[in-house]
């Protein structure tokens, strides 16, 4: 086992994690770390906790101290140059006429290096954009081209459902959403009404779409034949996800009738089930358990820390 706590750098940036040796420290505390870009100063998350070494990309890098009053009075200081540096990188944007949108400038630490974060429709020469920054800040510069889902992470904003942004709030990296979670989840297909502020697919289809995909499996596809309690074969009309209701069309009495049953009411082939066993009205046995372990899983994340108790971690902990 090896003990871990989780520094964030950034507003909802990517979650780091390093070894507190004994310092004792608790969320929202500030550190100092060694990473890949040199000294850093941030912010605990997660609190220490011991993992199992396997869950742990090695090496783990130390923290090197609690940050001091200096230290805190530095990182103020790094905020206030990152709005200065701002509107001197607009200004020689405009001065060499590159069609180009600053989004965002961050100060590392030590100063050794500032990073301009920026979009554009194409690959931009800023060479001698960048001559002209070295030249006034006398210092490492890196322009970094972002896309669109990360300028908006950066920026905020008020989404559809009228909260703040996901990504800008909690999400520290974007899962992959498909336009199928939007046909699972019965919603409409109409792109401004599941695309976000970013014009991408929303990221909160992710956020049900285990669930549906769990629900969907129990129901019968539309068009399909099932048997009804009444012993009438009938073809599925319509299905109510949440609900696990089934509106089915059958004969009766020489006349077409629409009656709605639940799902555990009726006999048919389930989705996805196997080949060999021909369940009716449930799942087969094997998918059933792989569903029951998914949530359950799940349900042992542990507040959050992203470390999940199954074979795969779906959040692998990284060192930075």
């Amino acid at each position: 086992m090896v003990k871990i706590i989780g520094v964030r750098f950034r507003n909802v940036g990517k979650i780091y994690y390093f070894n507190p040796k004994s310092f004792q420290m608790k969320p929202g505390d500030h550190v100092i770390v060694e990473t890949a870009r040199g000294v850093e100063y941030g912010t605990v998350v997660l609190g220490p906790k011991e993992v199992d070494d396997r869950q742990v990309v090695q090496p783990l890098k130390d923290v090197i101290r609690m940050a001091t009053q200096k230290d805190d009075a530095k990182e103020e200081s790094n905020r206030k140059k990152e709005k200065e540096a701002y509107q001197v990188c607009v200004k020689k944007i405009r001065a060499h006429q590159l069609e180009m949108k600053l989004i965002d400038v961050e100060y590392t630490f030590d100063n050794n290096k500032i990073l301009f974060y920026f979009t554009a429709d194409g690959r931009i020469d800023f060479r001698e954009l960048v001559k002209d920054l070295a030249a006034i800040f006398k210092t490492r510069i890196e322009l970094r081209q972002i896309g669109v889902r990360d300028e908006t992470k950066i920026l905020g904003g008020i989404g559809i459902c009228g909260r703040p942004l996901c990504c800008h709030t909690y999400l520290s990296e974007f899962a992959p959403v498909s336009i199928k979670m939007a046909k699972e989840q019965n919603l409409s297909l109409n792109p401004t009404k599941i695309s976000g502020v970013c014009g991408r697919l929303m990221c909160c289809l992710k956020n049900e779409q285990e669930t549906y995909e769990y629900l969907n499996k129990q129901l019968p596809n539309i068009g399909d034949q099932v048997m009804t309690p009444e012993g009438i074969k009938g073809e599925v009309q319509s299905v109510n996800v949440l609900r696990q209701l089934v509106k089915v069309i059958m004969d009766v009495n020489d006349e077409k009738e629409i009656r709605e049953y639940k799902v555990e009411e009726l006999k048919f082939r389930s989705r996805g089930c196997c080949r060999k066993e021909k369940i009716y009205g449930a799942f087969c046995a094997k998918e059933r358990n792989h569903y029951h372990e998914a949530f359950q899983r799940r349900a042992e994340d542990d507040e959050g820390t992203g470390i999940m108790t199954g074979e795969k971690d779906e959040y692998p902990i990284e060192g930075k």
